[in-house]
């Protein structure tokens, strides 16, 4: 069973493009977001404490990317960032800083945290992670994993909250297991096989897909590039989907599958025939 959370938010400069802190009810930990262009002059002093951080970049080419890092003093990490990057030695031009910091973490319990992150950041595949290098090796009483874990859920929590779902994977792992079959949406139709569901996001196809390999000219531009960039960076290979990939609604996600235009919520349907159309339709009445 799930709970209810309540989530403070404080705009700590009265704007919310400015410092925001974040906090959870029962929880000692707290979320700092922060501009890039307000660091320097943050006098903070939850900032100066013991954390991990996450750095939001946007790629030239238009992808989300982020760096994992973990410092006894954060801000003195995110200085030595900038400085870096002033003297060419980080190629990546973050925007912003969210640092999470809690009472009695110290260097075994961070660089655990920052692992742990990378790793969910990583599987999650919604950013490009930078991080290149992670201490795996932290030895830790169970107990104390076990409090780095629920840490690890609050943050969760907190950044998405925020913005971002670094952490979040497009399909939660148990959605498709524990998925009814009038959750579950199927297109198949010649070479095209696909599997697909609905999300408070948009529509996933889920891994494993068929593409067609025809595409028609009169297919949105948008969606052939698509196509054109996930076979480029081997999440379609050989017509087939590798992971699980998030669309703005079903139409896109049938357009995609099938490489010409038709109606999503007509051509989606359940094992048992129902359009989505017909499935949305009956939960408005």
């Amino acid at each position: 069973m799930t709970y209810g959370k309540s989530i403070e938010l404080f705009l700590v400069n009265g704007t919310a493009d400015s410092i925001i802190t974040a906090e959870l009810s029962n929880w000692n930990g707290k979320a700092i977001k922060i501009p890039r262009i307000e660091l320097s002059s943050c006098a903070r002093d939850d900032i100066i404490q013991a954390g991990v951080y996450f750095l939001f970049c946007k790629e030239d080419d238009g992808r989300d990317s982020v760096y994992i890092g973990e410092s006894e003093n954060v801000k003195d990490r995110l200085i030595q960032h900038l400085r870096d990057y002033q003297s060419e030695k980080e190629k990546y031009y973050w925007n912003t800083a969210v640092i999470f910091t809690g009472r009695d973490l110290n260097k075994a319990l961070i660089r655990y945290l920052e692992n742990r992150f990378v790793e969910i950041a990583k599987n999650s595949k919604r950013y490009t992670v930078l991080t290149k290098n992670t201490y795996q090796n932290t030895v830790m009483k169970e107990s104390q994993k076990a409090m780095m874990e629920e840490f690890i859920d609050n943050v969760r929590i907190l950044l998405n909250a925020l913005g971002y779902k670094a952490l979040e994977p497009v399909l939660q792992k148990d959605s498709v297991g524990s998925a009814s079959d009038e959750e579950l949406l199927y297109i198949s139709t010649g070479r095209a096989n696909a599997t697909g569901k609905t999300t408070t996001e948009g529509f996933v196809v889920l891994q494993g897909a068929t593409v067609n390999g025809k595409v028609s000219e009169k297919l949105n531009v948008g969606i052939v590039r698509l196509r054109k960039k996930m076979v480029g960076n081997g999440k379609i290979n050989d017509l087939i989907t590798t992971e699980d990939l998030l669309f703005s609604s079903s139409s896109a996600a049938a357009d995609f599958v099938l490489g010409y235009s038709v109606s999503g919520p007509r051509t989606w349907k359940a094992k048992d025939g129902r359009s989505l159309k017909d499935i949305e339709s009956r939960k408005t009445e």
